[in-house]
């Protein structure tokens, strides 16, 4: 049986999603508490391979089981398995042909800056911190450039396997409620630290050091020194992942 797992976690203690040796990883926690649940060595695949200190609210996670207990009882099961910040809220049965990346028709991820003049302690962990005003509508706008087909290498980190470097982005809006300023990005799929640097970018837009017009030419010239910096991982969330079924 093939089932797939909606997974949430806050990824301040952990090394990233992916599994790792010495490291602690939110995959490595999800795949040892399935194993002691089922009791059997249970590997798992996901949907995204956030980073160091970056955040899920909806992670999906693929893995094969034989039918030992009833999909609706297997997350509250498998939490008394996990930390308290993993959380598995959903199980469903997929197909033979499903797969956890490929079959992906969007996600969503956003960006979360603390605009103010002091740092917050209780939300350093989920927040990046920018003491300068920053101009949101100018962000905004800036930010409507981005949808559409495009290769964004300039928003690549070195070090990426991708193939490709195209993508679509379908939506991109820059919000401000209160003290804190929220990025958000949906698309077919993100390159390697895609939407952080975007995020940096956008925060020399707010800043004035670029227009919100710069943004096509920064695409156009696949530059990556055109970008902005590589904003740090804690204000980066995966909001949503969906499906074609």
């Amino acid at each position: 049986m093939r089932v797939l797992l909606t997974v949430a976690y806050d990824g301040t203690n952990y090394h990233g999603w992916q599994k790792q040796e010495n490291a602690v990883t939110v995959q490595g926690e999800l795949e040892n508490a399935l194993s002691k649940l089922l009791k059997e060595n249970i590997t798992v695949r996901g949907s995204s391979r956030t980073d160091t200190g970056v955040h899920a609210k909806v992670q999906r996670a693929l893995f094969e089981m034989d039918l030992k207990i009833p999909l609706s009882a297997l997350p509250r099961a498998l939490n008394t398995f996990l930390p308290d910040d993993i959380v598995v809220n959903n199980a469903v049965e997929v197909s033979e042909n499903f797969h956890p990346q490929y079959s992906v028709t969007d996600k969503t991820y956003t960006y979360k800056i603390l605009n103010d003049e002091y740092p917050d302690p209780m939300l350093k962990n989920y927040t990046a911190f920018e003491r300068r005003n920053l101009d949101v509508s100018k962000m905004d706008r800036a930010a409507a450039y981005l949808i559409g087909e495009y290769d964004f290498s300039s928003f690549c980190a070195a070090g990426s396997t991708a193939l490709s470097k195209v993508r679509r982005i379908f939506f991109a809006s820059v919000t401000k409620k209160e003290n804190i300023i929220t990025i958000t990005l949906k698309g077919n799929g993100f390159l390697y630290n895609m939407v952080r640097i975007i995020a940096g970018t956008l925060v020399d837009v707010g800043l004035g050091k670029k227009i919100p017009e710069d943004i096509p030419k920064i695409i156009n010239k696949k530059d990556r020194s055109l970008a902005g910096k590589t904003m740090e991982p804690n204000g980066l969330t995966l909001a949503e992942v969906n499906y074609e079924e």
